[in-house]
């Protein structure tokens, strides 16, 4: 699986927000991933505690899913649209551009 660095993993989401379909917070991205419907799967580094995210790693690993730790919440919330930060964001449905 290639490697997807920080800056494509927020342009993803950017696009998904627009024109496709997201997942945001942990409990909506692990119920994404279990049901293999998340095609991207992006968490916080600085989750605290990490615990809460910690499940995800191995989680994508299982269902083949593309996994990327993003340095900051605050930046994963706003590239999902929202006005607070997130501890994980899945994207569902790739965005058109």
């Amino acid at each position: 699986m290639a490697e997807i660095t920080q800056e494509k993993a927020y342009e993803s989401i950017e696009l998904a927000k627009k024109t496709g379909k997201i997942k945001k917070g942990t409990n909506e991205v692990t119920k994404s991933v279990e049901r293999g419907v998340a095609k991207l799967v992006a968490v916080a580094k600085d989750i605290s505690p990490q615990e809460i995210i910690m499940h995800l790693k191995p989680l994508c690993e299982e269902k083949s899913i593309p996994f990327v730790e993003v340095d900051s919440k605050e930046e994963l919330g706003a590239a999902a649209g929202l006005q607070v930060s997130t501890s994980a964001v899945a994207v569902i449905q790739e965005g058109k551009k």
